[in-house]
């Protein structure tokens, strides 16, 4: 499958580095306002699928994007001195109105998927321009964010992350809800899990890995300038899902019709991808804070979208 990237940054490059080293796509085409960028990181990455697949790594125009099955969007703008969160979402929904024209003039068909941040915001905006069905654009959403869980609980109970079944739910950001009454190793509830083994997952325990599930990107920001292999790995696991037709069950925006009372509000919830975008949407069994929580993140995401201007 053809894979086409908008925006040639580190999300975009690595997003394309993962998809090489991975064999996922059979061509990955680069597309960036800077033509030199694109084709630099086209040429360092083609120089490493040698070593790790047939995976052809190119870059060019929207024109070359023609025949693509998933075009992922990492482009947009850099926040200024003084903007406001409002302001900084007009402006890159300016730039979405471009991106995503373009893109549906020369891959009508493709499925969108979108990395830009605020990510929830402008999967719903890139749904409105497309005029897409909702579940053929996708947003990159919590799969990060529930990787980061699935990190701190495996190492905590001393198993492989991939043992471990939970999810972020609502928005990939500050409201983002752990949803901890469903967390489990293998079939086992976490509680229970620790407990047998002795390493009881205690109230401090859960404030830690929140905290630190919550706080990553912060911490990695404030190390190395912005964050690009977790998220590229994950984009990259997308598309394979997509490529596959896996139906697997990632945590993942789309435009939900309602929940928790919130309607027309993209955010995550574990969701089924397959090769026609997102096919079922599961809406886990929470506790009462966790509801609450949901709610109020769907609220937030929901008033932000209204404020841009389209």
């Amino acid at each position: 499958m053809k894979v086409g990237i908008v925006g040639a940054g580190m999300v975009g490059s690595a997003t394309a580095y993962a998809l090489g080293l991975r064999g996922i796509a059979s061509e990955v085409v680069l597309v960036d306002l800077d033509p030199a960028l694109a084709e630099a990181h086209a040429l360092d990455i083609a120089h490493a699928m040698p070593f790790a697949s047939g995976t052809s790594i190119s870059h060019g125009d929207y024109d070359h994007l023609r025949d693509a099955g998933v075009v992922v969007i990492a482009a947009g703008v850099a926040q200024r001195s003084g903007e406001t969160r409002t302001d900084l979402l007009s402006r890159n929904a300016a730039v979405f109105r471009t991106v995503v024209g373009e893109i549906t003039r020369v891959c009508p068909d493709a499925i969108l998927l979108v990395a830009s941040n605020p990510v929830d915001i402008m999967t719903q905006i890139a749904t409105a321009y497309s005029g897409l069905p909702n579940h053929r654009v996708i947003g990159s959403g919590t799969i990060l964010d529930t990787a980061r869980f699935r990190s701190l609980l495996g190492a905590h109970l001393r198993v492989s992350p991939r043992s471990i079944h939970a999810y972020v739910l609502g928005e990939h950001g500050d409201s983002q809800v752990l949803a901890w009454s469903g967390a489990r190793a293998g079939t086992v509830p976490v509680a229970l899990f620790g407990a047998q083994i002795g390493a009881p997952v205690t109230d401090a325990v859960r404030a830690e890995i929140d905290s630190k599930t919550r706080n990553a990107a912060y911490t990695i920001i404030k190390g190395k300038g912005s964050t690009y292999y977790g998220i590229g790995a994950g984009l990259a696991r997308i598309v394979g899902a997509i490529r596959q037709d896996e139906q697997a069950v990632l945590s993942v925006s789309s435009v939900t019709a309602l929940i928790e009372g919130v309607r027309d509000v993209a955010l995550s919830v574990p969701r089924v991808v397959g090769r026609e975008g997102i096919s079922t949407e599961l809406l886990p069994d929470l506790d009462t804070h966790e509801r609450a929580a949901l709610q109020r993140s769907a609220s937030k995401l929901r008033g932000l979208f209204e404020a841009v201007t389209l």
